[in-house]
C-alpha cells in the first residue's frame, strides 16, 4: 500500500539528518497515515479509507464525509472518493426525489 492520503494527497518527502557535526545522512518524512472509517450519512455505512491526521481534520472541518464530497470538485478527489462521491450523491438524490 502507498503512504498517500486520499483527502489531502500527502506523500513522503525527503531530507537530511543533521548531526551536531554538520554531518547530513538521507532520511525520510512520512506522512501520518491511518488506516480509519468514516462514517457516510447519506449512505448509512462506514466507509473505510487512508486518511492523515490532518485529513481527517479536513474533514471534520467540511462537515462530515457527506458534505466533503459533495463539496469537493470530482477532478481534485482521489479515485478511490470519486466512487463513494458518486454513490452519495446518488443516494442523496433518491432522497430528495422520495
Amino acid at each position: 500500500m502507498s503512504r498517500r492520503c486520499v483527502v489531502t494527497g500527502k506523500i513522503p518527502m525527503s531530507g537530511n539528518n543533521v548531526s551536531h557535526a554538520k554531518n547530513r545522512t538521507r532520511r525520510r518524512f512520512l506522512p501520518n497515515i491511518q488506516d480509519n472509517s468514516v462514517y457516510s450519512e447519506a449512505l448509512g455505512r462506514w466507509v473505510k479509507m487512508r486518511v492523515s491526521a490532518a485529513g481527517l481534520r479536513t474533514v471534520d472541518h467540511k462537515g462530515g464525509l457527506d458534505a466533503y464530497l459533495t463539496g469537493t470538485a470530482t477532478t481534485k478527489l482521489d479515485p478511490t472518493l470519486r466512487r463513494v462521491k458518486k454513490a452519495i450523491v446518488k443516494a442523496l438524490a433518491k432522497k430528495a426525489a422520495a
